[in-house]
């Protein structure tokens, strides 16, 4: 029932997780998959980036969808492991959807890249589109980076550059947590770099990588991270990762203060309460205050729609709503959902975000450039997060500008573009 439910709220039928419910399928719309988690231990994000992502795309619909006709996703479960994705890729393909939406996890992002690398070079008539939501890590766009992938969230490089230009000068002692996986093992060592360039008057006093997903309770390491001295912890977990870390925090009496790259994801304000007030920050595309903070009418009107949905989220990652405005101008300009004419369309790309900023997409490398802000979880606020009373106030932004760094991308394109 939970699995029909979650197609129904969608709009979407999947080959893995609806077929048998009795729904018709529309022939008019433009069917896109969602690979995600939807089981196991991140099956919560899977199901907020479902939520997100399904109020982005109605509301490009609701502007005519593309081609006149509207979108349509359709769901597959890849449990956040590659080689599950890569069976989900080919339920895809085998139903010739053209575009594919994913990145919940870098290294099912990486598998994901190639996957669909590989798929297209051996069907040139039925290629596929791989669109990256949130998956950060460098290689995807860097020594990796493939025609076929576009990555439409800000990645590790521009998010650890933003969060430490923001340090304060009073913090001389970190201590770094990330988990052991292309994301974590990128954030430990842009953070290394941006550390010497920005603040060398820092000392790293603990740096450790953590298995992503199997710790239940992070209790032993609390006490090693009182003993560093550390006056900050910087920290790339997500998910379970951060929610138990914070959780563990919290109950071992843990006085420092935390800087983040997914604490306002779906369960951190939970697990954070007033005891992550005023001294947790985040890195993060936007949260549901800068509009009303900065008195701009589209962000303070796509917040509130979104939470007349009573989601109990928050909308973080507001570049899925870019995504479904990239791709409904890209196929609309391309006069086809042909994933080679789509991709031509979307390089160089620019599109106006919610809260004014125009968003490009890097012909280079596929990497969008965007503002960031890094936000901390206080009180009072005009929205707060998952009813906890606390939520997220701006402390800075980053232009799009100041995070445009040089690409080493050398992508091989198709023939004749």
């Amino acid at each position: 029932m939970k699995k029909y439910l979650r197609c129904l709220a969608a709009g979407a039928l999947s080959a893995g997780m609806c077929l048998g419910s009795g729904l018709a399928r529309a022939e008019d719309t433009i069917k896109i998959a969602f690979i995600a988690p939807f089981s196991g231990a991140f099956a919560a994000n899977g199901d907020a980036w479902l939520k997100m992502l399904t109020f982005a795309m109605n509301n490009v619909n609701a502007k005519g969808g593309a081609l006149g006709k509207k979108f349509e996703l359709v769901t597959f479960d890849d449990k956040i492991q590659p080689a599950e994705a890569l069976i989900q890729l080919k339920a895809a393909t085998d139903q010739n959807l053209p575009i594919i939406l994913g990145g919940i996890g870098s290294n099912v992002a990486a598998a994901m890249e190639e996957g669909v690398e590989k798929y297209n070079r051996r069907n040139p008539e039925h290629r596929a589109l791989y669109l990256n939501l949130s998956a950060l890590s460098m290689p995807l766009t860097e020594e990796n980076c493939s025609f076929w992938h576009f990555r439409f969230a800000s990645n590790v490089t521009q998010r650890v550059a933003s969060l430490i230009k923001g340090l304060p000068k009073d913090i001389t002692k970190v201590y770094l947590m990330n988990q052991d996986y292309l994301y974590g093992q990128g954030v430990e060592s842009d953070t290394k770099k941006f550390l010497a360039k920005f603040r060398p008057d820092v000392k790293i006093v603990g740096d450790e990588f953590v298995p992503m997903g199997k710790i239940k309770d992070f209790s032993s390491y609390i006490p090693k991270i009182k003993e560093s001295g550390a006056q900050a912890l910087i920290t790339s977990n997500w998910g379970p990762d951060f929610n138990l870390l914070m959780k563990s925090g919290n109950e071992g009496g843990l006085d420092i203060k935390y800087y983040t790259f997914s604490a306002h994801l779906n369960g951190g304000p939970t697990s954070m309460g007033p005891e992550g007030g005023n001294r947790t920050i985040t890195v993060l595309e936007g949260h549901d205050n800068v509009g009303a903070d900065n008195h701009i009418p589209t962000a303070e009107d796509f917040v509130k729609r979104w939470r007349d949905t009573k989601p109990g989220i928050d909308f973080v990652w507001t570049n899925f709503q870019t995504t479904f405005d990239m791709l409904a101008a890209a196929i609309n300009k391309a006069g086809s959902t042909d994933p080679l004419k789509v991709a031509l369309a979307l390089e160089g790309m620019q599109t106006t975000d919610i809260y004014g900023h125009v968003n490009t997409m890097r012909k280079a490398d596929h990497q969008i450039q965007m503002p960031l802000y890094t936000a901390l979880f206080t009180k009072p606020v005009p929205n707060d997060s998952e009813g906890t009373g606390w939520g997220w106030k701006t402390e800075s932004m980053v232009s799009a500008e100041d995070l445009t760094f040089p690409t080493a991308c050398q992508m091989k394109r198709p023939d004749g573009t």
